[in-house]
């Protein structure tokens, strides 16, 4: 993958996914900026300290940032176990907002990669809610949106994945065409990462043993990691507006 010399900010970079992505990056040449609540027990090229879940932190963090950078990783996320309103804070509000604002500094041929998740797979059945929420301006506005017209609190997890590829399919052609900047979804199944156990406590033992034989076992971080990096690199330079299942073959068993 050439990746050589591009600067590239990476959310969620202390554990998991966001880890195992920041290590591969910079492996690859890529000099990589981490965000996370949490400090990172790796080497960075530099770390900022944030809560994505709110806006002024988001942009206080966005200062600290370089003037130009080549791409953006939104991998940060909390489980569906967490309130209903901070997983659409964290895991599709903040995620609009900081890649708004990254935007104007992601160098031409840059790209974006939202980490989703394959239970967002069912957004077709919700596709005018989700574009309702996706032409909302900002986060205060999608969070005013959402008091009018709110998430199902059971479901908020899959709900906001769903959203975000919506968002992503909405919004990344407009963004190449006008900043020349990709941006796609990446759609794990379950992984081993510290909140597997979060993501079997949210589907219930009956979901889980349900689907058990569908799969050969959750993936690893690094098989996931090296997935978005691809799609960070120039070898991806044609690949726009998609959301990428890294499932084992999970999502295709429901056809």
């Amino acid at each position: 993958m050439n990746l050589n010399n591009k600067t590239l900010v990476v959310t969620g970079v202390s554990s998991g996914i966001g880890a195992e992505t920041a290590r591969l990056l910079r492996f690859h040449g890529a000099r990589v900026i981490g965000l996370d609540r949490q400090a990172p027990l790796m080497t960075l090229d530099g770390f900022v300290q944030v809560d994505l879940s709110s806006t002024q932190a988001i942009d206080d963090a966005v200062q600290q940032l370089p003037a130009q950078i080549d791409g953006l990783c939104n991998i940060a996320g909390v489980p569906g176990t967490a309130d209903p309103q901070l997983v659409a804070r964290v895991n599709y509000l903040g995620v609009r907002h900081l890649s708004t604002a990254l935007l104007p500094r992601i160098r031409t041929g840059g790209s974006i990669v939202n980490v989703a998740s394959v239970l967002g797979g069912e957004w077709p059945q919700r596709l005018d809610r989700h574009k309702a929420l996706a032409a909302t301006a900002d986060f205060n506005a999608g969070a005013a949106w959402l008091t009018d017209f709110p998430a199902p609190r059971e479901t908020a997890y899959q709900y906001f994945k769903e959203a975000l590829i919506v968002w992503t399919f909405v919004q990344a052609q407009l963004w190449f065409l006008e900043h020349g900047v990709r941006m796609n979804c990446v759609a794990p199944g379950p992984v081993f990462t510290p909140i597997l156990d979060d993501f079997v406590s949210m589907l219930g033992a009956e979901r889980t043993a349900a689907d058990a034989h569908r799969i050969k076992r959750p993936a690893y971080a690094d098989e996931v990691a090296a997935v978005i990096a691809f799609c960070c690199a120039e070898e991806s330079r044609w690949i726009n507006g998609v959301n990428l299942p890294v499932d084992g073959g999970l999502a295709s068993t429901y056809i």
